[in-house]
């Protein structure tokens, strides 16, 4: 039975969420699958005494970042993020710069990114981070090729993601990875979110309620319908797109996504549209074109459904909200 050991950094103000959120994924996949020590979790910080978080919880380390080393390798090493990772200790950069490099894999969740990337381990590498931090870190290390929409970017046996509760899109991504979609269905179910929201999915945005499909022409219809919510998305313009007749479009859509063709494509448009409203200065009758609603009042009426307000209201709330 192969053994996944995994060691999680600690320090103070480290954020809990990106420590706790993949330790319960990989725990968890250990109980899903009845296999308890599938991923051996261990914590550890410099000196492997108590670290504070940034919410002021105080978390006890399994043992030092040493000792860790002399217990043996780990196969995947987290880098989690938190106010810590703005002025860290140079020991800890220095022991992340040689562990880091011996690692099978590699992960930072949200500002974590930021302490391998002062290590010199994201040089040459695919990356991204919080999105309030993706500028910073593109200016501070040019050699990272930073992706600031993803959630998460996997390049070979590197992977990061954004902030904190991507953390645990992260880890069930690698969990369906090493054992399988059933496996990390049931963590996610256990933990009560989506399975999976893709890596691709951008941070700043509502998380759409859908599960991906398994099969790949029902993928790529999902993938179509994110990138043309103002095209032609009835049920038999995309049944033709599958390959499938629109009855048997339907059933299978639903059956892989938990939801009808109709109230995914519902579910982009106004995704897509509170994007616009959210990060662009164009006006509601363009946002309503190019989210495919037609008209203002179209979307207005799917505003005041979903969210119990007008697109001109949300903008201001929101706008409120970041200033």
């Amino acid at each position: 039975m192969t053994q996944r050991p995994v060691l999680v950094v600690l320090f103070d103000d480290v954020q809990s969420l990106d420590v706790t959120g993949p330790v319960e994924v990989f725990t968890g996949a250990g109980r899903a699958t009845g296999r308890p020590d599938a991923y051996p979790v261990r914590t550890a910080s410099l000196d492997g005494g108590p670290v504070r978080t940034g919410s002021g919880l105080r978390l006890l380390p399994d043992t030092t970042l040493a000792g860790a080393v002399a217990d043996g390798p780990s196969h995947t090493l987290v880098v989690p993020g938190g106010e810590g990772t703005r002025s860290p200790e140079p020991a800890l950069i220095d022991w992340l710069r040689v562990q880091g490099s011996r690692a099978e894999r590699l992960v930072s969740v949200c500002t974590g990114a930021l302490l391998l990337a002062e290590a010199g381990l994201l040089d040459g590498h695919r990356a991204t981070t919080h999105w309030a931090a993706c500028d910073h870190l593109a200016r501070c290390y040019p050699e990272v090729s930073v992706e600031p929409d993803p959630i998460f970017v996997r390049d070979g046996r590197i992977a990061t993601s954004a902030g904190v509760t991507a953390g645990i899109d992260l880890a069930l991504a690698l969990v369906e990875e090493d054992l399988g979609r059933d496996a990390a269905l049931t963590v996610a179910r256990h933990l009560v979110v989506f399975l999976r929201r893709p890596g691709n999915q951008a941070q700043f945005s509502a998380q759409l309620a859908a599960q991906t499909a398994r099969r790949e022409p029902l993928r790529d219809v999902q993938a179509w319908i994110a990138e043309h919510p103002d095209g032609d998305l009835s049920v038999e313009a995309l049944a033709a797109r599958a390959r499938l007749s629109p009855r048997h479009f339907a059933r299978a859509f639903q059956a892989e996504t938990g939801t009808t063709p109709g109230r995914y494509v519902d579910r982009v448009r106004l995704e897509h549209a509170r994007r616009l409203l959210e990060e662009t200065s164009h006006g509601v009758a363009e946002v309503s074109r190019a989210s495919g609603y037609g008209t203002p009042e179209a979307m207005r009426r799917a505003f005041v459904k979903a969210l119990g307000t007008a697109p001109a209201d949300y903008r201001r709330r929101f706008h409120a909200v970041l200033t």
